[in-house]
């Protein structure tokens, strides 16, 4: 018995640690799962995973949930409203519907993988190589969309299509290291949206992803945790709903009079590297 009251222990730190990774990089653009592949090599442990990982994700979908709750109501209730008139201009309303179509991409391409790469988790995609090489190619994207980018419309100027364009880049955070969050502001910024609102509709889009992600492998995660039970997972995910709530009010407050372009920086200099280490 306190051997496994020792594992529990170190187990709860594990996930306490790959709960405050998650919530720092999640929102960043700046890829949490390429996070969680190197960090745990650095530290000298066992990699967590991707099921660990996206159970611990659920973690920032309540902090988002909970951030936005105000302007979840708002979209919910204009979308009653839009239902029953038969009118779907109000802002919100539109912006629901950008949601929802935003979201088919990543739930397709995510089942896709699921049943035609279930050893996602061990392919050369996850080498740090790879996430080196992706890491830098998205630096270069965000920084173009920097670049280029009108930072014009606001989230209220958004149209359903504007949703499945940005869903499509968030479809491709099923590749390590692209960084959901990094894709689909991205994609954002291109479509000429303030910076502030690039972010906001990035995480309001991320909730049903995430959580659906993390939802789905509940069952795996806790099998994976074995005799050590549930507990370490519960301290992973309510360190990653806490740290995520900061995470996400630092960087709307950064991004009000700030560019993107210290992240832009990091994704390049971590891109390299990684290129350049001998690890994974």
């Amino acid at each position: 018995m306190p051997e496994l009251s020792a594992i529990s222990l170190l187990q709860c730190w594990h996930s306490l640690v790959l709960g405050l990774v998650v919530g720092l990089t999640e929102f960043l653009p700046i890829s949490s799962s390429a996070h969680l592949a190197v960090v745990p090599v650095l530290l000298g442990w066992d990699d967590p995973g991707l099921a660990l990982s996206a159970v611990i994700e659920l973690g920032s979908s309540g902090a988002v949930i909970a951030y936005f709750r105000h302007d979840l109501g708002r979209i919910g209730r204009a979308l009653q409203q839009a239902r029953k008139r038969g009118d779907w201009t109000a802002p919100e309303a539109r912006l629901g519907l950008a949601m929802a179509l935003g979201t088919l991409p990543i739930l397709l391409v995510g089942a896709a993988f699921k049943l035609l790469a279930p050893n996602l988790a061990h392919s050369a995609l996850r080498s740090f190589h790879a996430i080196g090489l992706v890491s830098i190619l998205m630096a270069a994207l965000l920084g173009l969309a920097e670049w280029i980018g009108s930072r014009s419309r606001s989230m209220s100027d958004l149209r359903a299509g504007d949703g499945g364009l940005v869903g499509l880049a968030q479809a491709l955070a099923v590749i390590p290291g692209v960084s959901r969050s990094g894709s689909t502001i991205t994609a954002n910024l291109f479509l000429g949206l303030r910076r502030e609102d690039a972010a906001r509709f990035s995480f309001l889009l991320g909730i049903p992803a995430v959580a659906l992600a993390g939802l789905s492998e509940i069952g795996d995660a806790v099998q994976q945790s074995g005799s050590t039970g549930v507990i370490p997972l519960l301290v992973g995910i309510g360190t990653a709903a806490i740290s995520s709530w900061f995470t996400i009010r630092v960087l709307l407050g950064y991004l009000k009079r700030h560019s993107t372009w210290i992240f832009v920086g990091y994704r390049l200099v971590f891109g390299l590297l990684l290129l350049s280490s001998r690890l994974g």
